[in-house]
């Protein structure tokens, strides 16, 4: 077998420019240049679920190919950043590493050697003899038909298998015997979330920054983490794997990129690429007990647990963003602010998969729009301020759920309050689920709007207070619509809507819900009372 479709040399890697939307290809040191420049808009090739190890990758293969060089600033020519790459391989002259397919006792593009070379007794990771399609390959997502069918690239590219490569190495979990998963995360079940500050600008402009913000941040990681700052393995791949024993995460290079599966590509007679695969005893990086924190650059970890962020079904909902933004988590280094990224049109990108004991929560995306006065407040580091706001926030949503269950179960039982301390049945709660599934997707629609709109404000009482009023009504008018599905009946329907609306009212007029909203009430009752009153 001869080493084919190299990276470093042939232009495999389809892109959409800025300028015009034309599509170009690149090879991977082409890629870098154009980066460089920002003249990337997008990838054809790229999934949905596949952009934040895209990202990563590159953001890691560059800091550590600029700080192997001894550079600070990205190469200007393709020569240079391919010299630089294969510096990154000496023991591999022939650029084995960075070709898809290549002899099976030398590393290929994020497989590992296999000793001996011998893989006639393998079998595909997927319980098949080969693997005939990149999403098939890729991680759980797109295998197990839950989000992506599986099995329909069958007219796929190089750069499919290229970004399928990635993604299954570098985000996967446990699948059971033999499947182990990556370092990155807290657990076999966890996720590799990927949080990071972004602007309006394009594909270019933020890879440049965390590259960056990586080589900066460096020594900072090795003395954390424990890490090597000279002669670390920063490609995992190029150790040959037998899948019995680990690699100790004190030899690795901090913006190492690992792989957590044996695996192999291989061309067929008529130049059709498949992939084979085996199962190990162990994961290749020992680093369990680190529960997923390893100085990864994207990643959140949660202070009080020590542990790195698991994404749940729910995604980046408004309750984890707040959290993201406020203190609970220890902010990595993409999602540090720092005066060079501008003052208008910052974002926190925050993007990851979900993940379970064999199967998938689906991958979740969210925008968390930064303004500048909440900027200023991260630059600065007095972040108290916002955090105690958007936990207000976060608990009078809950609190108005809480009172809008009670009304919408009081009109679906027919006017009668439950008794406290008693579950509702089954079938009902059900019902009344899905009216406040409504209510808390249109609040978190608009949560860090009105977050920084409050913050922003001359007049912050008052633009609080209008909020939790227009939350009200809101709240209100999801009671109303629920009207429709509740008792339909002559005097039974008239009770049951009298009574929902009436615990609805009587609740936010209670200290002991809204105090802010039961004072304006009691306020506005007070002065009607005295209007009315005789001269």
């Amino acid at each position: 077998m001869t080493l084919q479709y190299s990276l470093l040399d042939e232009p495999l890697i389809r892109a959409r420019q800025v300028d015009g939307g034309q599509t170009v290809q690149y090879s991977l040191p082409g890629l870098f240049v154009a980066l460089a420049h920002d003249e990337v808009r997008d990838f054809p090739a790229l999934r949905p679920h596949q952009r934040h190890p895209w990202h990563a990758f590159m953001v890691q293969l560059a800091a550590m190919a600029l700080h192997h060089a001894g550079r600070d600033q990205p190469f200007e020519t393709e020569p240079e950043w391919k010299d630089a790459l294969l510096a990154l391989t000496p023991e591999h002259p022939d650029g084995a590493a960075w070709c898809l397919i290549a002899p099976h006792d030398k590393p290929a593009f994020m497989q590992a050697p296999v000793p001996g070379g011998k893989v006639e007794d393998w079998k595909s990771i997927k319980d098949k003899t080969t693997i005939a399609t990149p999403d098939e390959l890729d991680m759980l997502v797109t295998s197990k038909n839950h989000d992506l069918k599986a099995a329909r690239m069958r007219q796929a590219q190089l750069d499919d298998w290229m970004m399928a490569l990635i993604s299954l190495q570098t985000q996967e979990g446990s699948m059971g015997s033999g499947k182990f998963g990556i370092s990155r995360m807290n657990s076999g079940y966890g996720s590799r979330p990927g949080v990071g500050i972004i602007s309006k600008q394009q594909f270019g402009k933020r890879w440049s920054r965390d590259v960056s913000k990586l080589l900066a941040k460096r020594e900072n990681i090795v003395e954390i983490m424990g890490l090597k700052e000279q002669g670390g393995i920063g490609l995992v791949w190029l150790n040959p794997w037998d899948g019995s024993d680990s690699l100790s995460f004190g030899v690795l290079d901090p913006f190492y990129i690992e792989i957590c599966r044996r695996i192999r590509l291989q061309l067929s007679g008529n130049s059709v690429i498949s992939a084979i695969g085996t199962g190990s005893q162990t994961q290749r990086i020992a680093a369990k007990e680190r529960n997923g924190i390893t100085g990864d650059p994207w990643t959140p970890i949660d202070i009080a647990e020590k542990k790195a962020l698991t994404i749940s079904v729910n995604g980046f909902n408004y309750q984890l963003a707040a959290d993201l933004l406020c203190g609970k988590y220890s902010k990595p280094i993409a999602q540090e602010i720092f005066a060079t990224d501008g003052t208008n049109g910052l974002v926190i990108l925050a993007q990851g998969v979900a993940r379970g004991g064999g199967k998938t929560g689906g991958y979740h995306e969210r925008r968390i729009p930064i303004s500048p006065v909440v900027r200023k407040m991260f630059i600065q580091k007095q972040t108290d301020v916002l955090a105690k706001k958007a936990e207000y926030r976060v608990a009078a949503i809950n609190e108005m759920r809480s009172v809008l269950w009670a009304s919408i179960t009081t009109l679906f039982d027919n006017g009668k309050q439950q008794e406290k301390g008693k579950s509702a049945p089954k079938g009902l709660k059900q019902k009344v689920s899905a009216y406040l599934k409504q209510f808390e997707q249109a609040e978190d629609t608009r949560f860090f709007d009105e977050l920084n709109a409050e913050i922003e404000s001359i007049d912050s009482d008052n633009t609080r207070l209008q909020w939790l009023l227009s939350m009200a009504d809101r709240a209100e008018v999801i009671l109303k619509n629920a009207f429709i599905a509740g008792p339909q009946s002559g005097e039974q329907r008239y009770r049951a809507r009298s009574a929902a609306l009436s615990r609805f009212r009587g609740c936010l007029r209670s200290d002991k819900t809204l105090p802010t909203l039961a004072n304006y009430y009691l306020q506005l009752t007070a002065n009607k009372e005295i209007a009315h009153e005789p001269v």
